[in-house]
């Protein structure tokens, strides 16, 4: 069977999925900390989390960029990241996903959370054929996120640093054999039609 463009592959449970952010440290190191985002935090602004560590990795710099020097792991529940996606709008528009233009920015307006699907990532950083889910949070879905589907936060930027270290000594064996281990995750067309044009 061939294998869906767009699928969500992330270390999962049966209560919980990891997502994972980049702050700068004093975001991220009182988050980690505490299992809590700090007051510094600001949960008026969009806040995108992203369940593949490769794309974190990209985003980041490998948690090298100004900004982004703090990879945090955060675990939440699933009924909350389920929540997201049923009340997600796709961050663009799509000839027969959406009955015209004028209707998805209303949705677009309205909806808490928005959905990218950007190209996957190598140990090189390279794109991959398959897609991998951005969550975009704002408003309601921003503050649940924080007061109510948290579980744990981690501080991984040692282990990005020593698996960057092992793609730059070009030991990808070792370094893929850190990497958390992503499987599909089961959302299933219910919680996915309206987000896969």
């Amino acid at each position: 069977m061939e294998e869906s463009q767009r699928q969500i592959r992330a270390a999962h449970t049966d209560s919980t999925i990891t997502v994972y952010q980049a702050y700068r440290p004093e975001i991220g190191g009182p988050a980690a900390r505490d299992g809590r985002f700090p007051a510094a935090w600001k949960p008026d602004r969009m806040t995108w989390i992203k369940p593949s560590f490769m794309w974190m990795m990209y985003r980041s710099g490998w948690g090298m960029k100004e900004g982004q020097e703090t990879v945090l792991a955060v675990e939440i529940t699933r009924d909350g990241f389920d929540w997201a996606l049923r009340h997600a709008c796709l961050s663009h528009y799509v000839r027969g996903l959406h009955p015209d233009r004028s209707a998805w920015q209303r949705d677009l307006k309205r909806a808490p959370t928005r959905v990218q699907w950007d190209p996957e990532r190598d140990l090189h950083l390279h794109p991959l054929p398959h897609r991998s889910l951005q969550l975009g949070l704002s408003g309601e879905a921003s503050s649940r996120y924080a007061n109510e589907w948290i579980v744990s936060i981690s501080d991984v930027t040692p282990l990005a640093h020593e698996i960057h270290a092992l793609v730059r000594d070009r030991a990808l064996d070792s370094a893929a054999q850190l990497l958390p281990q992503e499987q599909e995750y089961p959302a299933g067309t219910e919680l996915l039609a309206h987000l896969c044009p």
